[in-house]
């Protein structure tokens, strides 16, 4: 008999720090429906697909003696196929729901065999009952969490050179985007702007909506499908057509950025509030785009219609999947693996399909990683070398740094210094609003007072929240004449981190509450007060702004965020359980110039902008997404394990200046606590997408591996079965965490001895490689063997030997490194939580 779980799990954006009210149910006399997602035992179209062997002459992407995937093309059977399978599903509600009512919203055929349905908990309880029903699960709300990263990256000398240049960098490949959709009128997304004309995908049969918001010839080469599903949204009543957009048309900004990032257009123009910030690129500028939308600014989005897009993409022949969602708490149950998201992912990894997902926006605190399976590839945030700073000086010679995009004041000009509070009319009523000082509306200031100098606003919480606008103080002093803007952090917003924003007029953001005291304490001292009215009478503070549209280059980098969420990626919700290395590995996320929709809303103050700065995982998360793409494009019939070795192992540890890596451990004042990076913190390192494209090794694993995976954790057979419709019967063997064939080696808990192995592929010419390593604290390494010889297509298996030399519950780090004498380095983190070295009893 089927059961039904439980999920209650928001899912943000992983762009989106803060969390939002859940949306509340109307009590009523009318029976209380849901909607449930409905999974049966019989497999899905995709599982049909075998996997196969294919030959020589890996350098052009083909291999010799390893698992990959068949290309997906859907012919008229497989959707015929489809079409009986939601026959079928409509039969069964229809002979187990009686006369009764209900609403079907989907059918899934392509990964998962299933359903979602608006019905009753009693009827769900029905349709669990059935015996060709596995699983039954509650839908649960999901909510939303460049110009120079492909320099910090080295592609234009290093990956787009070995795939003939910028104009070919993954050309062929479609990577699918389940996100808020795509403004198709944006240049990076047009297919006219090279003398090389766009090649259509062979393999993808993706569907163009054409709507008011979408019309005719939205799609093209380059945007060569887009379709939007908000079934399970509007059932609840909370969709709004006109605000969220029936069709793939992005209201919100976070879907156009994102896939930008991976495959926007090369060299276009970056243009923000009249400002010129240089040229944009994707990662992989050839790649072609395909957008699911199942994400809106107003509510977020569901379980159901986030499934149903992945069952799309999947079928409509993708490449890539790059998801910018996470839960904002882990999955319930045996498992955090067991979810219907991941789930489904599990499927479209067997159909071939390279998975990417962003680590969340959770960090720095240990456990707090949000993307759990093994089979999807988790990228985590790091700066990079780019940052725009500004600054102020004042009259006493202080220089106090702030931010903004912001032209200076005349450099050879001080200008007096007018807090807002102090330019009030005289007969203003609204002298006692606390809000007043945040520059909102101009008619409350006395314009003689603001004209020609600098105009002090406070930015309180009401900016974080949306409640209060830096453009409207902008419009505010621009009607008052003021020469510029001086906004300063108010003492009661603790530890923001604001981004650089556009100020279409001399500004800055002192963003440091004690550089804001620094401020005030010079202005006050400097005012003259009379002692009878309390007024003004004279404003002697002053001060000239620098400006900050210059960007600065070189400082360390990259850093991993204070936001990036970190490891270790425990099973359930215990640390000796954490046996899979989270994140993978890290990608730029900080500060990312990209693509940003006409009636994009997510950022108030790039509103009506085309490009937006964006600091986020989901911007990482889509620079890997690229660089996939362009792994694809070189092995096609690489599988995504294969993908993600290469990414993994070739991924560097060191920042800029040669030093470790360093991570920022504070919410607040993140620059003054951090300490080097760990692989709970990077996973394998920060990418390198030039090496990527010549591994050299590869760590290649199978969905029968990821099953036999799922087969040995303790009880999780019924649930297997419930979610797959395969019996762990059928698996001869089982495989724990340490044991799958991942470029990483994670022990939760080591009591005193344990041997995993390892098998490597060549995928390069002849090479012969040398193994070196450095053993975690506590803990003694042995690889065997030390020096081995490898042609070309060949496997060696690596056994390594780990014994713990202390007794100690304290996480400790270690490398193992394979070094071929054509140039290939292999890089293995080595991570080991608790160590037993005896067992101690007590009489």
């Amino acid at each position: 008999m089927g059961k039904i779980f439980w999920a209650n799990i928001i899912v943000l954006f992983c762009l989106g720090v803060f969390l939002v009210p859940c949306l509340c149910q109307d009590d009523s006399d009318e029976p209380t429906t849901a909607v449930y997602i409905v999974t049966l035992r019989h497999t899905p179209s995709s599982h049909h697909f075998s996997e196969f062997r294919v030959g020589k002459n890996f350098e052009h992407g083909a291999s010799e003696r390893t698992t990959f995937h068949k290309p997906r093309n859907i012919s008229r059977k497989h959707k015929r196929f489809g079409s009986h399978i939601a026959r079928v599903h409509d039969s069964l509600l229809k002979k187990v729901l009686r006369g009764e009512k209900y609403l079907k919203l989907y059918s899934y055929h392509y990964l998962i065999n299933g359903f979602a349905v608006l019905v009753t908990p009693q009827q769900a309880d029905k349709i669990a009952s059935r015996r060709e029903v596995s699983n039954v699960v509650l839908d649960f709300s999901v909510r939303t969490a460049t110009t120079h990263t492909p320099q910090f990256l080295g592609l234009p000398l290093g990956a787009w050179s070995q795939e003939g240049g910028f104009e070919t960098a993954g050309e062929g490949v479609v990577i699918g985007f389940i996100d808020t959709g795509i403004d198709p009128t944006h240049p990076s997304f047009d297919d006219r702007n090279s003398e090389h004309p766009y090649p259509i995908p062979a393999h993808y049969s993706g569907l163009c909506e054409v709507t008011r918001d979408f019309p005719s010839g939205s799609c093209n080469r380059k945007l060569v499908g887009a379709r939007h599903f908000a079934a399970s949204a509007i059932t609840r009543g909370i969709f709004n057509s006109s605000q969220d957009y029936a069709s793939p048309f992005d209201g919100d900004g976070h879907g156009t950025h994102t896939a930008s990032v991976a495959a926007g257009n090369h060299g276009i123009p970056v243009v923000v509030a009249g400002h010129h910030f240089g040229n944009a690129s994707g990662m992989a500028p050839r790649s072609h785009i395909a957008v699911y939308k199942a994400l809106y600014k107003s509510f977020g989005g569901f379980a159901a219609d986030v499934v149903a897009a992945i069952d799309q993409a999947a079928q409509d022949g993708v490449d890539v999947v790059s998801l910018s969602i996470t839960p904002n708490r882990r999955p319930p149950g045996v498992a955090t693996f067991f979810n219907p998201i991941d789930m489904a992912l599990l499927s479209a990894v067997k159909a071939g399909i390279f998975v990417v997902q962003a680590a969340g926006n959770t960090g720095p605190s240990p456990m707090s990683m949000a993307s759990f399976s093994p089979w999807i590839y988790t990228v985590g945030a790091a700066s990079h070398d780019r940052t725009y700073g500004n600054a102020m000086v004042l009259g006493n010679n202080v220089t106090i740094p702030g931010v903004g995009l912001a032209p200076g004041t005349d450099e050879n000009q001080m200008y007096k210094l007018v807090h807002a509070r102090h330019a009030l009319k005289n007969d203003s009523s609204i002298a006692g609003d606390m809000y007043v000082a945040e520059c909102q509306d101009a008619s409350n200031f006395d314009q003689d007072l603001v004209k020609g100098n600098l105009l002090m606003c406070s930015y309180s919480i009401r900016f974080v929240l949306g409640l209060s606008t830096i453009k409207q103080a902008l419009e505010a002093a621009k009607n008052l004449s003021a020469v510029g803007v001086v906004f300063y952090m108010d003492p009661f917003v603790i530890g923001f981190q604001l981004n650089p924003v556009p100020l279409n007029m001399p500004g800055i953001i002192i963003s440091s509450t004690n550089d804001s005291k620094s401020l005030l304490q010079y202005y006050n001292s400097s005012l003259q007060i009379d002692e009878m009215s309390k007024r003004v009478t004279k404003f002697g503070a002053v001060a000239t702004i620098c400006g900050g549209l210059k960007a600065n280059y070189g400082i360390v980098a990259p850093k991993i965020m204070y936001y990036s969420a970190r490891g270790p990626d425990p099973e359930d919700t215990f640390p000796h359980e954490a046996e899979i290395l989270k994140p993978n590995l890290v990608a730029p996320g900080n500060f990312i110039w990209a693509a940003w929709s006409s009636r994009g809303t997510d950022s108030v103050e790039f509103l009506g902008e085309n490009f937006a700065l964006m600091s986020g995982t989901s911007m990482a998360a889509p620079h890997v997404a690229g660089l996939a793409a362009l792994i694809k494009q070189k092995f096609p019939n690489f599988s995504p394990a294969a993908i993600g070795s290469a990414l993994s192992t070739t991924a560097t540890l060191y920042d800029r200046s040669g030093g470790p890596i360093m991570a920022q451990r504070s919410y607040a004042s993140p620059e003054l606590n951090q300490s080097p990076a760990t692989p709970f913190d990077m996973g394998s390192g920060f990418v390198n997408g030039s090496l990527a494209l010549s591994p050299g090794l590869i760590f290649d694993s199978s969905y029968d591996d990821y099953m036999s995976f799922l087969c040995g954790i303790n009880g999780s057979a019924p649930v297997v079965l419930n979610f797959t419709g395969q019996n762990c019967a059928v698996y001869n063997y089982t495989l724990y965490g340490p044991d799958l064939n991942l470029p990483s080696i994670t022990i939760a808990r080591l009591n005193q001895s344990r041997v995993v192995q390892r098998t490597v592929q060549n995928i390069g010419g002849n090479e012969s490689y040398s193994v070196g390593w450095f053993a975690p604290y506590g803990v003694s390494v042995k690889v065997s063997p030390t020096h081995f010889y490898i042609g070309s297509g060949e496997k060696q298996v690596l056994s390594v030997s780990l014994n713990a030399t202390i007794n100690s519950t304290a996480a400790s780090f270690g490398r193992i490194g394979l070094f071929g004498n054509q140039g290939h380095v292999v890089n293995i983190p080595v991570s080991v939580i608790v160590k037993i070295y005896q067992n101690l009893t007590m009489s």
